[in-house]
């Protein structure tokens, strides 16, 4: 029977299952002593009592705790507790080799690597008297640090091998099965000798290695078939296609080496995995006689040509080639977007390329009509681009040191992808990212959300922690698009505050909360050596000498180039710049703009909420009548709150801060605001109350408490008393608390855990209250008795956010991963709360890139009111500058 979460075996705490198979299951779980995540494997109970099988579990113990390397899977403990035992593993995060080759096969570079990894820990394990058995790509698992070979010695159990009669009667496989008797091991991977039942050495694992390679190169199983005989008499009779007729382009001493590993006779292969792994590593770093992928060293004018030829542009004569290469001169071309697909620009999320410290690579993102934007990555000596899987709605990339990383946002998260493809990695929490920069060091700076200092969180992972902080004195409202300077331990990142004159790019020092300001400007801006700061006024392009030991501007700015693109609502330009004077820049003209549209429950749109507007977080009022939203306000250029009149059709400011509002919450008469703003007196985002008509002053609704970073209101108790509100603590972590309305205001946690909880809505009879939690390792709706104590009950079963109830408390929605209107039939009586069926209503898109809550429901769940933006994508090619600081040398 699954265990359920909470169940403790010994000092582990089991949180959510990761799989099962024949004679195991794995959890994930938490160390309680150690503070650390685990993965468990248990043997059924029932299955404890079959000494075969629990042999076998032993002997899996056993064989894991002789194994000690980075690319095998490690155990640090075992155990057994009422009659179940268990492994204690480490949690590996990354996706399984045989889930990546759903996407067809692996560029040739992640062959080596892999195949390379791989190898070293078949050797390491066969120096120690162990063979796997079942090696398979299911058995493999990718990860940010590479490969890691998985279950040693346990197999999953079926009916035994009898006779081929017996194997054609069974039924069709789709995935490989394994089989357990006197063959252990997956159909497809093994070995002749395997399939016969003979005695097994360390070459019936170099066969299996074999099939693995061959599918990576391919795409394609080596042995397959309809059914299990068919696959057996593949592999005791024929001979897989030649690789080369697939994958033309796989060096032939590549397909030699699998084709020895693949050979029937043990005596004829490899005859050692240290062999496979030295060819494999000769490979990947010799001549293996295939086009290589990566770009080699190489003078810096054929650079120059090969940039030049990717783009088609013929600017300069044959000659220039001639001259003195001391003396090289600014080159420009242009850079299409791929073949059929178009650049992704938003107003919203802003940041949508990043050239690679070296040069040689550009990340951007870019859409194929139909699809998801996603990452794309395009090397300068190179003539097509490639997409990057897993990294769809990503944004504002930027590159890791030694340009083999790239992180983005995506989904509320950092994440970090190799720039060669591989599995994505999450890193931490970050709602509304606004840029992120990576040091030798391996620490990222990164800004979380739009109102919010900067993080530092590690490459590798962890923790996330507030870098800088806001400085009430000159009333700073965000922190946001950081950059390292060539030492590493400064960084420049802009600065707004509600005083103009404060508003700018600063320069701060990992260790200190001190920074100062280096110039005065709306936008964000780069440093490029050898010693300039690259920054815009207006849609020009400038650079202007900066002194970087003395953190302070010198000599006079000169212009680079006209009609960037410029995001004056993210404070964004958008252009990148290398460390080797290659220059990237967008000319698009972007229009600021979201639209409100109304829908039904079908998502039939009914018609637009006033012109396009740049707002979000748009909340209707009890009854219905009017809307409160955030709204992008000029001539200040900040965020304040207005109210729709809906009858009337017009439209007026409620808030008067000049600064950033936002997540404002209707009180149950429909006269009050409460929303969120920064507070020149006090660090971090606070609540206030305000009247919904603009008059009056505005009230403090809590003093700051616990190094809270932020606190949101979210929803008002239907008889005004409470408020549930989402409290970011020092940590960036978020829980869900209550504030009372009246006495003295002492906010208390209802929703507190290790995991993120927030979106806390109070349901119409204010007994129960939805909110969104992470703790099975994606956000989902659940509802718990208020004020407590009670169960919890899931809603959502695909992930889900931002919840809101209908107004008879009898249905639920919510939004998916993929932002589909889902409604769930809910009732509750007495005690107990019941979920019925949750269907979906229509799709919403459009919403990539729009802060805070999306949308609203009518009071009667009969229409919907959502926020989206102005759909921004361009095939205006980007405009490539070589050795632009020549210019500078002109003037």
């Amino acid at each position: 029977m699954p265990l359920a979460p909470g169940t403790q075996l010994g000092p582990y705490e089991i949180s959510v299952p990761l799989g099962a198979g024949g004679m195991g299951e794995v959890y994930r779980a938490r160390d309680l002593r150690l503070d650390r995540t685990v993965a468990i494997k248990i043997l059924s109970a029932h299955l404890s009592l079959d000494p075969v099988r629990k042999q076998r579990f032993e002997r899996e113990a056993k064989t894991i705790s002789s194994l000690n390397h980075p690319h095998i899977c490690v155990l640090y403990d075992v155990g057994s507790q009422d009659g179940v035992d268990y492994l204690v593993m480490e949690c590996v995060e990354g996706e399984t080799l045989a889930k990546r080759l759903e996407k067809g096969p692996l560029p040739l570079e992640q062959v080596l690597k892999y195949g390379t990894q791989i190898a070293d820990a078949l050797d390491k394990a066969h120096r120690s008297g162990v063979i796997h058995r079942d090696l398979k790509p299911g058995n493999i698992m990718l990860t940010p640090t590479g490969a890691k070979l998985l279950d040693f010695g346990l197999a999953k159990p079926a009916a035994p091998l009898a006779s081929v009669a017996t194997l054609t009667a069974a039924a069709t496989q789709t995935t490989p099965m394994t089989q357990e008797g006197t063959i252990v091991g997956t159909f497809q991977y093994m070995s002749p000798e395997q399939i016969e039942g003979k005695e097994l050495d360390a070459r019936s694992d170099i066969f299996s290695f074999g099939a693995v390679l061959y599918e990576m190169l391919t795409g394609q199983r080596a042995f397959d078939g309809k059914t299990q005989a068919s696959v057996i008499v593949a592999i005791l009779e024929r001979e897989p296609p030649p690789i080369s007729s697939l994958q033309p382009m796989v060096p032939a001493v590549l397909e030699r080496m699998v084709k020895t590993c693949l050979t029937k006779d043990p005596d004829e292969r490899w005859q050692s995995a240290h062999d496979l792994k030295a060819e494999l590593e000769w490979m990947a770093h010799g001549d293996t006689g295939a086009p290589k992928t990566a770009i080699l060293e190489r003078p810096r004018w054929a650079m120059w040509l090969a940039a030049l030829a990717l783009c088609g542009a013929a600017l300069f004569a044959a000659g220039y080639f001639s001259r003195t290469i001391s003396t090289p001169e600014a080159v420009r071309a242009s850079l299409p977007p791929p073949p059929n697909a178009a650049f992704t620009i938003s107003s919203s999320i802003a940041g949508s390329m990043a050239i690679s410290p070296d040069g040689r690579q550009l990340a951007f993102t870019a859409q194929v009509k139909g699809s998801l934007p996603q990452l794309w990555v395009r090397p300068l000596d190179a003539t097509t681009s490639r997409p990057l899987a897993g990294t769809e709605n990503a944004f504002a990339p930027f590159w890791s040191p030694d340009n083999k990383w790239i992180a983005f946002f995506s989904a509320g998260k950092l994440k970090k992808v190799e720039a060669s493809g591989g599995p994505v990695e999450t890193l931490c929490d970050a709602p509304l990212g606004r840029g992120g920069t990576w040091n030798r060091d391996g620490l990222i700076l990164f800004s979380p959300n739009i109102s919010q200092p900067l993080y530092q969180v590690a490459a590798a992972g962890g923790a996330a922690t507030p870098l800088t902080q806001m400085d009430a004195s000159r009333q700073e409202v965000t922190h946001r698009w950081p950059e390292f300077l060539p030492d590493g331990k400064h960084y420049l990142f802009f600065v707004r505050a509600a005083t103009p004159s404060s508003t700018g790019v600063y320069v701060g020092t990992l260790g200190s909360s001190e920074h100062h300001q280096v110039v005065s400007s709306s936008m964000n801006a780069l440093y490029a050596p050898p010693g300039y700061l690259l920054f815009a006024r207006g849609d020009v392009l400038a650079a202007q000498p900066f002194d970087a030991k003395h953190m302070q501007l010198t000599g006079t700015p000169v212009q680079l180039a006209q009609d960037v693109s410029v995001m004056p609502a993210t404070n964004y330009v958008s252009f990148s710049v290398s460390q080797t004077g290659t220059l990237i820049y967008s000319s698009e003209s972007i229009e600021i703009g979201r639209q409100l549209y109304w829908y039904d429950r079908q998502g039939k749109q009914l018609g637009k909420l006033g012109p396009p507007e740049y707002g979000s977080w748009p909340q209707l009022s009890p009854d219905g009548k009017k809307l409160a939203l955030r709204l992008w306000t000029q001539p200040a250029g900040n965020f304040e709150i207005w109210v729709y009149d809906l009858a009337r059709g017009i439209h007026a400011r409620a808030s008067f801060r000049g600064l950033t509002a936002f997540a404002s919450v209707w009180s149950p008469d429909g006269t009050q605001l409460a929303y969120s703003h920064s507070a020149p007196q006090v660090s971090g985002d606070h609540m206030y109350l305000l009247n919904a008509d603009g008059t009056g002053k505005e009230e403090l609704l809590e003093q700051p408490f616990l190094e809270s970073i932020a606190n949101y209101p979210s929803s008002w108790s239907p008889d005004g008393q409470l408020l549930l509100f989402d409290h970011q603590d020092g940590s960036g972590k978020i829980s869900v608390w209550v504030l009372p309305m009246s006495a003295d205001r002492k906010p208390y946690p209802f929703v507190d855990t290790q995991f993120q909880a927030q979106m806390g809505k109070f349901s119409p009879d204010g007994r129960w209250a939805a909110y969104v939690s992470n703790d099975s390792g994606r956000d989902e709706v659940y509802v718990v008795p208020f004020p407590g104590p009670g169960a919890r009950v899931q809603v959502s079963t695909g992930g889900g956010s931002q919840p809101r109830w209908r107004s008879d408390g009898r249905e639920l929605v919510y939004l998916s991963p993929e932002t589909k209107m889902m409604a769930a039939e809910v009732a509750a009586g007495g005690s107990n709360f019941r979920v019925g069926a949750v269907r979906t209503l229509f799709l919403l898109s459009g919403l990539g890139g729009v802060p805070g809550y999306l949308y609203d429901m009518a009071p009667d769940g009969q229409r919907f009111i959502a926020v989206q933006d102005l759909e921004h994508t361009s095939t205006i090619p980007l405009t490539v500058v070589v050795n632009w600081d020549a210019e500078l040398r002109k003037k």
